[in-house]
């Protein structure tokens, strides 16, 4: 199995948490975790498969800018990339009591961006289980990616994960 990139940010919050439980699913020494603060375009170039782990915050969600996360940076890059013959897997962190008009809006807005550019979106799941209002993420019926909810449903996400990393073994 070649390795899985991993990109991930904020770095020391729910989100990196979360991409440590989904490397630890995979099996540490088959996923490389990069902070997003730390990313560059070489490192996007590097790998076939990557997965992106962001979380929905707020106002810069929905003015689909990224201006005051460890996205700021990295975003236009990514925003700029040709991801042609690159598979592409999403989790968002969201709040769906606090935000259910928003749920995991992130994930969506990056999805779009990777399917624009080319990218093969993997392991989208159903929204059965999952309490919500409206999300950018659902298309056809079908989250974009893994949405997670850290703040009340922490109980959930390592079955969540566990589910998404066997689903995305056989889509890699």
């Amino acid at each position: 199995m070649s390795k899985i990139a991993l990109f991930f940010g904020p770095l020391n919050g729910s989100v990196h948490h979360a991409a440590k439980k989904v490397a630890q699913e995979f099996g540490e020494e088959n996923i490389d975790l990069i902070p997003v603060s730390e990313a560059s375009i070489n490192d996007l170039n590097k790998y076939e498969k990557i997965i992106f782990g962001i979380s929905t915050v707020g106002k810069d969600t929905w003015d689909q800018e990224f201006t005051n996360t460890d996205w700021a940076e990295f975003f236009p890059v990514v925003r700029d990339f040709d991801f042609s013959g690159k598979k592409v897997a999403l989790f968002g962190l969201g709040d769906h009591i606090t935000y259910a008009y928003h749920y995991v809006d992130a994930m969506g807005l990056l999805a779009k961006i990777i399917l624009k550019n080319k990218g093969t979106l993997i392991g989208k799941t159903s929204p059965e289980g999952y309490t919500f209002q409206d999300s950018e993420a659902l298309k056809d019926g079908m989250f974009l990616g893994l949405p997670l909810d850290e703040d009340y449903e922490s109980d959930l996400t390592a079955e969540r994960v566990k589910a998404w990393v066997a689903q995305l073994n056989s889509e890699f």
